[in-house]
This record gives structure tokens, C-alpha cells and sequence, in this order.
């Protein structure tokens, strides 16, 4: 059986890569993420893919149908809508984009959260942003350049990871007291071990390339109660991204923030200790269940002196993110005004005591 062990294509059921026979274990290793199955896990596995592609099927046959696929001849970005949007333009530059085809049916998400709110509230959260700032270029809350702010519907892989994590650490406990004239300090010092099996859900990293992913993880969180299964109609008067990042390259970036989630809690579950020192943390991630899904975000890009500013809303919480562009012209002007008016007040006050 093992002959014909490495002939067998299995997916990674973390990151979804090829599995690889190892003939030294007889078992199946991840070479990109470090996992490792034994075979009856990998035909269980199989058996679990091959059943899942089945029941999709028929709704990644009509997902194909009823998209369409706009490609940008300027930056190349691709965005989908419904396939009653017959002309748009580009979110990220602005330019017009030309109608290319249709997605295949693996683009199709599973789940999707509805934007909650209309293009009006997201215009009026950013100006309330923006009112108090005054070194703002002076167009870039202009009529001109809001029209640009589009309701976008960016892809994300969401992670659901199994961790199995071991912690151990030299923790301390120090009790000071007088006696006389000393002061003494007793210290305890135990080996503290921590060990257990930790789930996380809903752990969101986005498939788009274009977008800054430290931008999309500002505007977090989201209600995944809000959660719909996915239909076509709630793309009308919308754009969505198609994933250009799959789950094979978006894994590291989960398993980062699922390990990181892991030693977090491990080390905080240390309480009562003066100080704690770690020794070992051993954080696994034993498994990782995906759900590629649409999320709402109001969108806005804006070229201002050679640099592009990425403005982003969350469609559900209105939680805002993004670099602002800063007027350097009027910003220096303003330090100079200010530099002679203090030199100006300090030769009044000389004057005036000479």
C-alpha cells in the first residue's frame, strides 16, 4: 500500500497544499505548514472533500451564470458584479473598466454579510472624520472625489483553527515583611504548566492583493451573526473583488494570529504570580477549516502628490480606517506664521523690558 501512498493527491486540510508521502513516518506531511496525517486521516479526508464538492456543485453551475467579470486595462484589478451591471469603473484608479467574461464556479462564496447601511451614512461618518482636520488637501472631501467612494464587497478566507498548545514556565511569588530592623523578602519560585486544546472561530484574513491587509484588519471586527448564505442579488448596485490570495497563502497570516491567540491566553491563565518567566510554548495548529465569504466595505482611493491614500468603512459597524493625506504647503505655511508670531511676541517682551 505504501508503493502507491505517494501517487495519491491529498490537500493539507490547514493550508490546502499538496500532502506529500513521508516514507520514514508512513504517513503524509505538509511541507509548507509542517502537518502531518497519517493515511486512515487522509481518506477520511478525502471521502469529507469529495462529498462537500458534490453538494456545491449545482450552485457553483449557477453562480457561473449569473456574474460578470470586469477587468481594469489600467491597474488590472478584476471586480465582479450581477450580470444586469452593464458599464462601472475602477475602485482603485479611477479608470473605466471593460467587460471580460465570467467566473468560474470556485470563485463562488459560501456566505456573504449585507452592507447594513447606504453610501449617505458612509459619507457622512468620513466628513465627520475629516471636519476636525485642517491640513486636508482642500479637494479631497470635494464632490469630485466622493463620488468615487463605492460599496465593495472584499473576499476573505475566514479560518476556523483547532490548536493544541503547551505551555511551561518560572513563576514567582514574592512576599516582603519586617522583623526587627531587616526587611525580608521570601520568594516561591513553581514550574507552572499549562496544557489544552484551544478553538478559535472566525478568524478573517482577505484574499485581495490590492488591498492593504493591515487596512482590513483596522476595520475589524465583524458580526458573523449577520451571516447569509451567499446570493447574486445582494451584489446589485455593489462590486465585489474576486479572491486573487488563496488559502494556501493567506494560512501563514492565520496560523500567526491563531498561535499568537494561543499564547496569549496560556500566559494570561498564569495569575497570582509576581513574575512569570516562559520557558516553552508550544502552540499547534492540529487542524483549520475554511469559509471564503464577502464582507462589506465602503471604498475610496485618492492620488494625491505621487502617493495613494486607501480610505475604508466597515459596511456593518462604520468602523473607519485609512492613511489621510496631509497638505504639506499649508502645513508649512502654518509653522512659519507661528514662528513669527513667537519671534515677534519675544521681541515685544525684549523691548519692552530693555
Amino acid at each position: 500500500m505504501s508503493e502507491n501512498m505517494d501517487s495519491i493527491q491529498y490537500k493539507c486540510p490547514n493550508c490546502m497544499a499538496e500532502l506529500k508521502f513521508n516514507p520514514r513516518k508512513q504517513g503524509f506531511s505538509c511541507e509548507f505548514c509542517d502537518s502531518f496525517f497519517t493515511p486512515e486521516e487522509c481518506q477520511t479526508l478525502q471521502a469529507q472533500m469529495q462529498q462537500e464538492a458534490e453538494q456545491i456543485a449545482p450552485l457553483q453551475d449557477e453562480f457561473e451564470q449569473n456574474n460578470q467579470l470586469y477587468i481594469c486595462q489600467s491597474c488590472g484589478a478584476e471586480l465582479m458584479t450581477d450580470a444586469q451591471t452593464t458599464a462601472t469603473e475602477c475602485i482603485y484608479c479611477h479608470n473605466p473598466v471593460i467587460l471580460k467574461g465570467r467566473l468560474t464556479g470556485n470563485y463562488r462564496p459560501s456566505k456573504i454579510i449585507p452592507f447594513q447601511f447606504p453610501k449617505e451614512a458612509a459619507l457622512l461618518a468620513f466628513h465627520q472624520r475629516c471636519d476636525d482636520l485642517k491640513y486636508l488637501p482642500k479637494d479631497f472631501t470635494s464632490e469630485a472625489q466622493l463620488v468615487h467612494m463605492k460599496g465593495l464587497y472584499v473576499p476573505f478566507w475566514v479560518a476556523e483553527c483547532y490548536v493544541h498548545g503547551f505551555m511551561q514556565a518560572e513563576c514567582h511569588r514574592a512576599h516582603s515583611y519586617t522583623s526587627g530592623n531587616y526587611e525580608i523578602t521570601e520568594t516561591e519560585i513553581f514550574d507552572c504548566v499549562r496544557e489544552g486544546d484551544i478553538h478559535f472561530s472566525g478568524i478573517p484574513a482577505d484574499g485581495e492583493s490590492k488591498i492593504d491587509d493591515d487596512l482590513m484588519e483596522a476595520i475589524e471586527p465583524f458580526d458573523y451573526t449577520k451571516l447569509v448564505d451567499f446570493d447574486m442579488s445582494y451584489l446589485s448596485g455593489f462590486l465585489s473583488d474576486k479572491y486573487d490570495v488563496n488559502k494556501q497563502q493567506v494560512f501563514p497570516r492565520i496560523k500567526n494570529r491563531a498561535v499568537n491567540g494561543s499564547d496569549h491566553l496560556m500566559r494570561t491563565s498564569m495569575k497570582g504570580y509576581t513574575s512569570v518567566r516562559v520557558t516553552r510554548s508550544d502552540m499547534n495548529v492540529l487542524k483549520t477549516t475554511w469559509q471564503y465569504m464577502l464582507l462589506p466595505v465602503w471604498f475610496m482611493s485618492y492620488d494625491y502628490q505621487g502617493k495613494r491614500y486607501e480610505i475604508a468603512i466597515n459596511g456593518q459597524t462604520q468602523q473607519q480606517a485609512g492613511e489621510l493625506p496631509i497638505n504639506q504647503k499649508k502645513l508649512n505655511l502654518t509653522c512659519v506664521l507661528i514662528t513669527v508670531i513667537c519671534t515677534l511676541i519675544g521681541f515685544i517682551i525684549g523691548v519692552i523690558k530693555g
